[in-house]
């Protein structure tokens, strides 16, 4: 990153309000969201300060700021933090405007009611009674927080967004907690003013960020990147959709504005919704691979500033989001999709596969070529197989090539199944690449996720050996290792270094009725013998007598001859 793009410093609370400038959450930011847990983590932190004796200091994390015209700087990350310390100030001058209108100290909580509006909220038009607010909201939230809470007005509950409510709330949580202080502190009501005064005080010098000025969106999305690789969560598509939104707004209808972005604001509330746990910047990604262009997700929001620069094509973003996202939903969560028998369980391969690379491809296969879909999701099914969970090879590659794909796909260019298979022979090993990782391939059974897949392969090459239909192995029957996770010395032919070396490779792992499994334990081999001759599962009969002693040969012969019976069961037609 250009070390001019972008400048850090310490600033505390008080430092960020008490300057002449004016702090906006951008119009398309989140609504206010936090609630009674957040609300009472940041009050706890503040007593903490107020226990300390000099003060001492809080870290808030960091605040992303972005300079507009004037004096103004948006808030591209930090809305929430900086709408909440707001709210608690206001919540201590309305306890103020309280003691004043009881006739507690009249003259000295007036005062200390004004220097609290002047530093942290802003000052009265002395016309129009309106505050020239230090801090602007976004367009669903800033009317209610100028009209009604920096003004100390009453705060209606009825007929407002629920971000709105949690804006009202907070202002009275917050303020049951200032009385709960003062009454804590046992001083008479003469002296609340001045307690109420010192808390403000000591949070405002206390409470510190890291502020990060960007000086554009892009910058500011490369800090994103930036601090998410280093673990810390920022709201990177916020930044997307403030940026789809304000194009959309440039030029919409002055009389049709407020009602075209509600409606443009539920669609993507829809979109994030759909999506739940699924991260917006994956998905959109994902489909812009399968539309545009592959690209990193480091780059994307520079790709998407320089392609999406009117209405348009905002508008077309957002509906091809919405009509992508079953195919999406469905390939990532693929337990909770409408899809039924071979594509289902197909995704569901996918998934416990852990690879993504295909999900832009077969977006665009399902919009495309619906009729050629499932030979399409089949025929990645075996290549990521192949490529990905036996060979280890480049995912990344793998993903240009399928983005390739998916272009072609969208464009019209491929118009068959067997057309779109028939790119695909860069990512596909040949029958002796396959064959020779297969011989030599290892799954740590400790892992879940490997454990599974070492189901699903032993099962598949049972299903082959004895010419039936392939079916999940029931819960009853689990994964033996002939040769013991932890062998005792009845093992004498693998030494320590040999044993760990072996262990996990599939050759050395069958499919075996669980109480046999646990009641052969880690038996040596002739005392295991008896018991997997007489097992239901032919493979693992057969095993039994096919090989009179067990030792290095014999998982490599009984490897090979899987790795032999793997190339046909995982091939692609097209390919071969």
């Amino acid at each position: 990153m250009a070390t001019k793009t972008f400048s850090t410093d310490n600033n505390t609370y008080r430092q960020l309000l008490a300057g002449g400038g004016t702090l906006q959450i951008p119009r398309f930011q989140r609504d206010y969201s936090w609630k009674e847990e957040q609300w009472d983590d940041l009050w706890s932190d503040v007593l903490d300060l107020m226990e300390e004796p000099d003060g001492g200091s809080h870290y808030m994390g960091y605040l992303v700021l972005q300079p507009k015209k004037g004096d103004v700087l948006d808030i591209i990350d930090g809305q929430q933090r900086m709408t909440t310390l707001s709210l608690l100030v206001l919540s201590a001058m309305r306890k103020l405007k309280e003691l004043k209108a009881s006739g507690y100290d009249e003259l000295k909580n007036e005062q200390r009611l004004e220097e609290l509006r002047r530093t942290y909220i802003g000052q009265i038009d002395t016309v129009s009674l309106e505050v020239n607010s230090k801090l602007t909201l976004n367009r669903n939230n800033d009317h209610y927080y100028q009209t009604y809470l920096t003004t100390l007005r009453t705060m209606p509950s009825r007929g407002f967004k629920a971000s709105e409510h949690s804006m009202r709330k907070a202002t009275d949580w917050f303020s049951k907690k200032f009385a709960e202080h003062v009454r804590a502190t046992g001083r008479p009501e003469d002296e609340h003013g001045e307690v109420i005064a010192q808390f403000v005080d000591t949070l405002s010098r206390g409470l510190f960020f890291t502020v990060i000025t960007v000086d554009d969106e892009l910058n500011a999305y490369k800090v994103f990147e930036t601090l998410n690789a280093r673990g810390v969560k920022l709201a990177a598509p916020d930044l997307l959709k403030n940026y789809l939104f304000s194009v959309i707004s440039r030029d919409a209808d002055p009389k049709k504005h407020d009602e075209e972005m509600d409606r443009v604001e539920q669609r993507w509330s829809n979109i994030l919704e759909r999506l739940q746990s699924e991260n917006i910047t994956s998905y959109l990604r994902t489909y812009w691979g399968a539309r545009r262009s592959f690209v990193r997700q480091s780059e994307l929001f520079k790709v998407i500033k320089r392609s999406i620069d009117d209405r348009k094509q905002a508008f077309e973003l957002i509906s091809g989001l919405e009509d992508g996202m079953e195919t999406y939903l469905s390939l990532s969560q693929p337990d909770q999709s409408a899809w039924t028998g071979e594509d289902k369980d197909n995704a569901k391969l996918l998934k416990m596969f852990s690879v993504r690379q295909p999900f832009a491809l077969l977006m665009a296969a399902q919009d495309r070529i619906p009729n050629g879909f499932s030979q399409i999701l089949k025929g990645i099914v075996n290549i990521t197989m192949r490529y990905n969970v036996i060979s280890n090879l480049q995912a990344a590659e793998q993903e240009r090539t399928y983005s390739r794909v998916a272009i072609a796909i969208s464009k019209g260019d491929l118009i068959n199944s067997n057309e779109v298979l028939s790119e695909l022979r860069s990512v596909y090993p040949s029958d002796q690449v396959f064959k020779a990782s297969f011989e030599t391939k290892t799954f740590d059974t400790t892992n879940s996720r490997n454990k599974q897949i070492v189901r699903y392969l032993l099962a598949k090459i049972q299903a082959q050996e004895t010419q039936t239909a392939f079916s999940w192995p029931p819960p009853a029957i689990s994964v033996e290792h002939i040769l013991p996770e932890n062998p005792d010395k009845n093992w004498p032919e693998f030494d320590d270094a040999t044993a760990a070396a072996e262990v996990y490779r599939i050759g050395n792992m069958t499919l075996l009725e669980e109480q046999t499994n646990r009641s052969i334990g880690n038996k040596s081999y002739n005392d295991k013998r008896p018991e997997l001759a007489k097992s239901k599962i032919l493979t693992t009969s057969k095993l039994a007598a096919s090989y009179q002693t067990w030792d290095i040969d014999a998982i490599n012969d009984r490897q090979s001859s899987m790795a032999k019976m793997a190339t046909g069961i995982w091939r692609v037609a097209q390919l071969s």
